[in-house]
């Protein structure tokens, strides 16, 4: 792992902002940390980026004790807090290249990193604009850029998506995507459609404590429920399903039946049978599942 959080506790005050938070996150793939307002996600964002001190607990970076050793660690972090902070009378290349001189950045190799950022993140007709003159969209890219100039391992975007329009939020989206391919990388957030359309794990955290930490997939498939929903082309009658006394129309009338079961392999077998015997043009024969909100609520409600 290149990243790993182990037992982080912080308070403020007689307030417990984190009680034990530990997950890992793995290269090649992006980490959903998700929870709800107030949850935890930017303490332990600014924790893991050495921007906060933790009571105890630790936080592995490559190997390297992040909490013992922040200067050494720094360098292999890049970080886009929620309030991207941008100097709006910056010209977007002059930016890029202060924020690539804090990292001991200069000459050809400056020039080099900042050339490749500005064409990453779509920035290179926009790079002799200031800053201010932006969109939110390409301020957000400004702000990507900033925490990648440096080429770090492990990227933290906390909120990045907040405030965009649809557009925007494709392109970013898209953006995110491209990065994460040779990093590890953590999107904080409280928005499940940003989960939904580009994590393949999740670490879910409620009240400073962590819910759940699986793949995207996993928890998702936590969510399975114990009904079977049955669509066919033709009427269906409920005396076929007469083993099934839970049966009952569904919200497309008689050619949908919903059935509860404790073995739901065996009503599939047994579901399939009816189908065939009564040479029936079987739509669909779904398991009902908990939307990811459904989830999201379910742990921290």
């Amino acid at each position: 792992m290149s990243l790993e959080v182990s037992q982080l506790c912080k308070n403020f005050g007689s307030q417990k902002a984190l009680d034990g938070v530990t997950f890992s996150a793995k290269p090649g793939r992006i980490l959903g940390f998700l929870g709800p307002n107030g949850a935890g996600k930017s303490t332990t964002m600014k924790i893991i980026t050495g921007y906060l001190q933790a009571d105890s607990g630790e936080v592995q970076i490559h190997g390297i004790d992040a909490l013992a050793h922040p200067k050494q660690v720094s360098p292999l972090i890049g970080y886009l807090p929620e309030k991207n902070p941008l100097y709006a009378d910056m010209f977007v290349k002059e930016f890029l290249s202060f924020a690539g001189g804090l990292y001991g950045l200069s000459g050809k190799m400056l020039k080099s990193r900042m050339e490749e950022m500005l064409e990453k993140t779509g920035l290179t007709t926009e790079q002799h604009k200031k800053i201010g003159q932006l969109s939110k969209g390409y301020q957000q890219r400004v702000g990507l850029a900033k925490a990648l100039i440096h080429d770090p391992k492990v990227l933290i975007l906390d909120e990045p998506t907040t405030g965009l329009d649809p557009n925007q939020l494709a392109d970013i989206r898209g953006l995110i995507r491209e990065i994460a391919k040779d990093k590890t990388l953590i999107l904080s957030t409280h928005i499940m459609q940003e989960v939904e359309a580009i994590c393949q794990d999740v670490v879910l955290i409620s009240k400073g404590q962590i819910k759940a930490a699986d793949s995207l997939a996993n928890f998702q498939q936590q969510g399975s429920g114990d009904q079977l929903i049955v669509e066919t082309e033709e009427p269906l009658e409920l005396s076929w399903f007469e083993a099934f006394p839970s049966a009952s129309f569904g919200p497309k009338g008689e050619m949908q039946v919903i059935i509860k079961a404790e073995n739901i392999t065996e009503a599939r077998k047994a579901i399939l049978g009816i189908i065939q015997e009564k040479e029936l043009n079987l739509i669909s024969l779904s398991q009902e599942k908990k939307s990811l909100e459904e989830l999201f609520r379910q742990y921290t409600k």
